[in-house]
């Protein structure tokens, strides 16, 4: 069958992590220190972001299932390129938050259409799609990480002339692989066009609880991202050593998903992953309570690391076998969608929190979110886990 190959996927989705990655360890640093904006306006424009992140999620979502997916994918990565190539010149106030937002809207589109066309690959399994896909982002952030603290302080002009070369070099890779027609093409629609795809009641009630889940988590997760730089810069660790912790993330991530690959062989259970990934980012937070120093953050890192290998790339694995083919794309956008939604709130939440109160709330809380949000999962998949229909391919 002539569809993309997994492996031309895994590599588009490397490179565009690796350009993505250099952005974001630096956006509150930068805009907290040098642009002189305090958390919560720095989680107003995060905000903003997001919210342009979940449009570019939908629509590319929505216009997957119904057009053709070639120049849709190089539509969002010529996009990606032209605002990363404006930042490179235009970066103080309010540009940069301006181009920010924009290639929030880039970003979102182009994860959805990886995603979605990872849903047409027929000859291997959805997790194995999904765990590849996760493992390609995250060796792209290794990299992008370990460049960022290194650049940033030559000027984050530099950040986004590298940024803008490695679209580029993405756009190339998309245009020369990803022209396969059954990819490309949205499935006949004789059957389905005059009518809605409707979900099984179990099946709907079991997705929305996981995107509802995947958005809390990402409130949770996006301290980390957003607010802890400042917290932990504020300690006297340098930049550098911050974004290292990313470069620690992203290799652990690899090496934990490896190891997860390996024991799901013996073991599968993509809802137990779900668990136990929630709780260790619970965990990783009830250890920076008592953290006061950089091994202190590395272990809070490797923990939090432990529970993203496990729980983020099973959400939308699970999200491909409740859905039928004729939706995929929409439900792939969805589960981004509902991801960025997280991201949105989180960076102004833990800012608000953290100035009403202090960081030590912020983590206990993190807990405690987490902690509640396993027990609503369970409670769902207790219920509706055996009424289910599967339309995994």
């Amino acid at each position: 069958m002539n569809y993309i190959k997994l492996k031309w996927l895994f590599l588009g989705s490397f490179i565009n992590n690796i350009a993505v990655s250099t952005i974001w360890p630096l956006t509150t640093i930068y805009m907290h220190n040098a642009l002189k904006k305090s958390l919560t306006e720095v989680g107003i424009i995060l905000f903003l972001f997001s919210v342009s992140n979940v449009l570019g999620n939908y629509v590319s979502g929505k216009l997957f299932d119904k057009h053709n997916r070639y120049p849709l994918t190089i539509f969002g990565i010529v996009f990606s390129i032209l605002v990363s190539g404006m930042l490179i010149f235009f970066h103080g106030w309010p540009a940069y938050p301006i181009g920010l937002v924009l290639l929030g809207f880039g970003t979102g589109w182009n994860l959805t259409m990886v995603n979605s066309l990872g849903t047409t690959i027929t000859n291997q399994s959805s997790r194995h799609i999904f765990n590849m896909l996760y493992l390609a982002q995250n060796i792209g952030v290794v990299l992008g990480t370990m460049f960022v603290g290194f650049v940033y302080p030559y000027g984050i002009g530099y950040v986004f002339t590298i940024t803008t070369l490695i679209l580029i070099i993405y756009g190339v890779s998309a245009a020369i692989t990803y022209k396969q027609p059954d990819s490309i093409y949205p499935i006949a629609r004789e059957n389905t066009e005059h009518k809605n795809v409707r979900l099984p009641k179990p099946n709907l009630v079991l997705v929305m609880t996981l995107f509802f889940s995947l958005s809390i988590i990402w409130i949770v997760y996006e301290q980390w991202v957003s607010n802890l730089s400042v917290y932990i810069t504020g300690m006297g660790i340098p930049l550098s050593m911050y974004s290292f912790l990313w470069t620690i993330n992203a290799f652990l991530l690899v090496v934990f998903q490896l190891i997860i690959s390996w024991l799901s062989r013996f073991y599968d259970n993509l809802y137990l992953q779900i668990y136990l990934g929630i709780f260790f980012i619970g965990l990783s937070y009830f250890i920076l309570v008592f953290t006061h120093s950089y091994l202190g953050f590395v272990l809070s890192m490797t923990v939090l690391t432990i529970g993203e290998a496990s729980v983020i790339p099973s959400i939308p694995a699970v999200v491909n076998y409740l859905t039928p083919v004729e939706v995929k794309g929409k439900y792939q956008g969805l589960n981004n969608a509902w991801a960025s939604i997280g991201k949105a709130f989180g960076p102004l939440l833990g800012g608000m929190i953290i100035e009403a109160y202090s960081y030590n709330v912020l983590f206990v809380a993190s807990l405690l979110v987490c902690i509640g949000l396993v027990a609503c999962i369970v409670f769902s998949h207790v219920i509706y886990g055996k009424k289910f229909t599967n339309f995994d391919k």
